[in-house]
Formats: C-alpha cells, structure tokens, sequence
C-alpha cells in the first residue's frame, strides 16, 4: 500500500477513473469478469482507479461486498494504485473504511453520508472520525448532503494528516477557486462532476487538473487522448471531441435518472464487454438507447476489435 504522501502524488500525475463492478445474471458480483476489466483499464495509464465507487454502484454494495471488490482490484491492477469507496454514517463508514484498508486498498474516497443534511461541526466531526479510523491516505467527495466550506476543509487539513484530496461534484467553480487558493498544494483537487469533461476546461482554470472519467470504463483510449488535449492546450481537438462524442453522450445520459451509472456499463455492453445488469434501484438502458449510444461510439472510431 501507498503512504498518503505517496497517494496524493500518484493521483494528481494524471487522469483517474472508476470502474464498474460487474454482476451476473442474479446480480452477485461476477470477479472474473471485474479482474479481466480492471487488468484491462490498468493498461491505459490511469493514476489511479476506484473501487467500489460512485459509477461502480457503492450505493448498490453491501459492506462485506466492498473489500472483496477492493481485493480483486488489487489483485489486477499491477501498479496502479486503487482507492476504495467508502461512506454512510460515520460508524459504518469507519467499518468499510477499515476493511477496505485490511483488504489492500491505497486510500478511501469518502462518500456522503446517507440521507441526512448536517452543519458543518458535523460533517467536520465525521469526516475527522473516518481519517483518524486508517493510515492511509482519504479523499473527501463534495457533493448532495455533505458540502464542505473552504473553512471546514482547511480545518481538517489541519487536523487531519492522511486526508490527502478534494473532490468537488457541486459544479460552484468560484467555491472551488476558493479551496484551492486557501489550501494550495497542501490537497490534490480532483473534479468530480458526472462526465467531468464537459466541465474539465473551467476546472482546469480554477486549479483543478485532474478528474475521475466514467468513460475511461469503455473508451479509455479517447478518454486519454481528450485529456492530453486538455493539458497540452490543444484547443482544436478538445472541441472536435466534445462535439462528436461528450455533447451526444451527455443528451443520452439525461434521458432518465441514475443513467449516468447505467449508460457506463451500457458502453461495455456495446463493445462486446459484458458487464452484467445495474442493480436496483438503477434501470439499464433499452434496446433503443443501446443503438443510439453504440452510433455514437462507432462514429468515434472505436470497435469491438479496438476494445478487444
């Protein structure tokens, strides 16, 4: 395992994503499957990958299903560091939290907790709570419930050693601005906004450099190509991209609620890579959907063989 020095330099060295969690047909999660993925992503230079995240159905997983996830991740990652999910009210994340640790995982993102809207003493308490659960290094999601000000975030980077990043899914980019003028490099800032890259460029702006890419699951190649653009200011294909896959991909995806999850594995479905099902409460993508999002994966030169 990383030490959380170690960690924060891995994950802001490059692009991140999060891979799905495969199931079979009775929606029991399929390791083979997942290990062959998980080898396969490993090989396109991610930072990092996350277990048992947002688009790998944290929400969907039972705590004894989440260190298994985070084994098998391990196991097929080679060097690539992995990061578990973690979350839900603080006794029960510290739970994960540990077990993913014992399990292998390099660090936590911790998730917001279930259903509730707290002050900031409280999300403060519970963010403080998990950190000091674990050595390794912890990664606090910003987002729904539990959004932290820069004040709340400086004071746990204070109190907290082995917090390591930021991850923002509000989309308040002047927020963030203020994060990260107020932290500097003491966190790495990840964005975390579902198809980050339609956002990328105004983070990027605001000191954000680095992002989780659901789409990395199923075109890794054209995730990293977008990416590198990005970096190297290559205006021209930034825009040639968002127009003939991102902007398409996102009308797709906001058809029905939970389809930013379900339209990931609907891509390795197109590819030939079967992912099994969502689990409920999700709902996969109908037959009609499936072609319109497999028109817009073949009319960016991906295929089947490219994938295999």
């Amino acid at each position: 395992m990383m030490n959380p020095i170690e960690l924060k330099k891995a994950v802001g060295s490059g692009l991140l994503s999060f891979p799905v969690t495969h199931f079979d047909d009775q929606l029991t999660f399929d390791e083979p499957k997942y290990r062959r993925h998980v080898e396969w992503l490993s090989g396109y230079d991610a930072a990092a990958l996350f277990a048992a995240g947002g688009t790998g159905e944290f929400f969907s997983l039972n705590p004894a299903e989440i260190p298994q996830v985070v084994r098998a991740a391990k196991a097929s990652a080679g060097k690539t560091p992995i990061i578990s999910g973690t979350g839900y009210g603080t006794s029960l994340a510290i739970e994960i939290a540990k077990a993913a640790e014992k399990a292998g995982a390099d660090g936590l993102l911790l998730l917001p907790p279930y259903l509730m809207f707290a002050e900031q003493a409280g999300l403060i308490a519970h963010v403080k709570a998990v950190c000091q659960s674990v050595g390794i290094g912890v990664i606090v999601y910003n987002r729904d419930n539990a959004v932290l000000t820069a004040e709340s975030i400086a004071r746990l980077a204070d109190e907290c050693p082995n917090l390591i990043g930021f991850k923002d899914g509000v989309g308040d980019v002047d927020k963030v601005i203020e994060i990260t003028t107020l932290l500097g490099d003491r966190l790495v800032y990840v964005g975390g906004m579902p198809t980050h890259e339609v956002y990328a460029q105004a983070y990027f702006a605001a000191g954000v450099t680095t992002y989780s890419s659901a789409v990395f699951n199923f075109v890794p190649a054209l995730a990293q190509r977008f990416y590198g653009a990005l970096r190297t200011g290559d205006q021209a294909t930034v825009d040639e991209i968002l127009k003939s896959f991102f902007f398409p991909f996102v009308a797709l995806r906001n058809r029905k609620k939970g389809y930013a999850v379900s339209i990931i594995k609907a891509g390795l479905r197109v590819l030939g890579q079967n992912p099994g099902p969502v689990r409920p409460p999700l709902t996969d993508l109908t037959p009609e959907e499936l072609t319109l999002l497999e028109k817009i994966v073949q009319a960016n030169g991906v295929s089947r063989i490219a994938a295999e």
